[in-house]
């Protein structure tokens, strides 16, 4: 998976620099996720924008693995764009947690949308919380990805560790999978709702979506201030009767500083503009508003889009 991302995102760049010497489109990669999450039919919908009101510019959607791949390949120069959580945006400019040195380059062009942590386990499982966990099957997402990462936060400021569980490192469409063929008791998510997959899960298991304690949100809170309290409104799922109280992120739209400011500024203008053109792709695109758009951004902007962001009377 990762080498097909490198691959392409490489071949955009040659096109990009050809293009760009004989005066045509620049070519920008937009890297999103998995085509059953969140990220990826958001991506289609930006990218749309983009294309329709930027004439000079076409964005090329591509799935991405996750939040600390896609820093980590913008960060390194193999993309010009992704989408990725704000907290893992953060410790990818600064250097820190998982990255092992700063990726200095990256910029925030905009904040997009709540992502909530989704706590998901079989009816059948018998568990009822976070501490119901303990000897289970769980699958915690992929090694370094943004779902991991939370998984372990939480665990960690409920007293528990990976030693406490069964613990499985599965990207989610695997884990449902696993879920479907009864592997796993499990599984945790952090995605933009309602996440279509979860819908298909209902759809052949008894499954729910548990809440975490007020408590425990607020001592996760209290050292994680990126991490905050979110509700899951009754009925986001058919079949959820109660508001889910959990933790969320948001999901953050960034970009190389090398990308050109009038390039930058022209892009987020045309997507704030016209965004309501969109809402039909994904209901999480009613999120994305000018209101919101510097909402858990703890990053440097992106120059363009900082213009943008004054011009609108967001920034002095």
């Amino acid at each position: 998976m990762v080498w097909m991302v490198r691959f392409i995102v490489a071949f955009i760049a040659i096109l990009s620099f050809i293009s760009s010497a004989f005066g045509g489109k620049v070519y920008l990669s937009l890297l999103t996720g998995n085509p059953g999450g969140t990220y990826y039919p958001i991506g289609n919908a930006i990218a749309g924008l983009i294309n329709k009101y930027v004439p000079e510019v076409y964005v090329i959607v591509e799935t991405g693995n996750a939040s600390v791949s896609n820093c980590t390949l913008v960060g390194s120069g193999e993309a010009e764009m992704a989408f990725a959580q704000n907290d893992v945006v953060n410790w990818a400019y600064t250097g820190a947690f998982i990255f092992s040195k700063p990726f200095a380059n990256i910029r925030v062009l905009a904040s997009l949308y709540p992502e909530a942590f989704h706590f998901v386990t079989l009816k059948s499982s018998g568990i009822k919380d976070i501490y119901g966990l303990k000897g289970k099957r769980v699958a915690v997402g992929e090694v370094g990805s943004g779902t991991e990462i939370n998984a372990r936060l939480i665990l960690e400021e409920a007293g528990l560790s990976y030693k406490d569980i069964d613990v499985n490192y599965l990207e989610y469409s695997v884990a449902i999978q696993r879920m479907k063929e009864g592997k796993i008791d499990a599984f945790f998510y952090t995605v933009g709702y309602p996440a279509v997959v979860i819908e298909e899960l209902a759809s052949t298991k008894e499954i729910s979506i548990l809440s975490l304690s007020e408590d425990l949100i607020k001592k996760i809170g209290k050292k994680y201030p990126w991490l905050s309290r979110h509700v899951i409104p009754a009925k986001t799922y058919k079949w959820q009767e109660e508001n889910i109280l959990t933790i969320s992120v948001m999901a953050l739209w960034i970009g190389a500083s090398s990308i050109p400011e009038d390039i930058a500024y022209k892009m987020v203008k045309g997507c704030f503009t016209h965004i309501n053109e969109t809402y039909f792709f994904h209901p999480k695109m009613r999120l994305i508003t000018l209101d919101t758009a510097l909402e858990g951004v703890t990053t440097p902007l992106h120059d363009g889009a900082k213009s943008f962001y004054k011009e609108k009377g967001l920034l002095k």
